[in-house]
């Protein structure tokens, strides 16, 4: 005598359904959506830290803001854009698997940067003055960091060519 025969064995095999093709479009277009927003907040965050002052720290112990008190500039600013832009710049690149992912974050912190740079506030003063070195020095490193993300996204084909072909050391 047999045993009776279990739901699964009366149901038929199912073949496994086929994921739908459009997921990867749509974490194309998160992995954007994402790296730009990271981007804009970045970019605001890196805009006040240029002019924080070595002062700050004994006044924020009082109570008062960081932005009120003397002292040198602190060059926090410079590290943390440079960082930042790389790890979106990364980000993009690796989430959307496409190299011009990596092209509106970088529009968008460098037309950040220059509007204000650029921008007067009601009294006439600019947003970023000249005579703040740590701001004109985030600008330029942190564009540069974008450039050269891209830059060696361009060299990477050419390395692996000439690390097949034997070239490699005698370059």
């Amino acid at each position: 005598m047999t045993a009776p025969e279990t739901v699964e064995q009366q149901q038929p095999a199912r073949a496994p359904r086929e994921p739908w093709h459009g997921w990867d479009t749509v974490v194309r277009v998160a992995g954007v959506v994402v790296a730009v927003i990271a981007t804009l907040v970045t970019a605001v965050f890196e805009l006040e830290l240029t002019t924080l002052r070595s002062g700050g720290v004994s006044v924020l112990r009082n109570g008062e803001s960081l932005w009120t008190s003397g002292g040198f500039l602190i060059p926090i600013a410079i590290p943390v854009a440079i960082g930042a832009n790389l790890v979106i710049a990364w980000f993009a690149v690796t989430v959307t698997g496409r190299r011009w992912a990596l092209g509106p974050p970088w529009a968008l912190w460098t037309l950040i940067m220059l509007a204000a740079a650029g921008t007067r506030t009601t009294e006439g003063d600019y947003l970023l003055s000249g005579d703040n070195w740590v701001a004109l020095v985030m600008i330029l490193t942190g564009s540069l960091a974008y450039a050269v993300y891209s830059y060696r996204m361009i060299l990477k084909p050419v390395a692996a060519k000439a690390t097949d072909s034997g070239l490699s050391g005698s370059l």
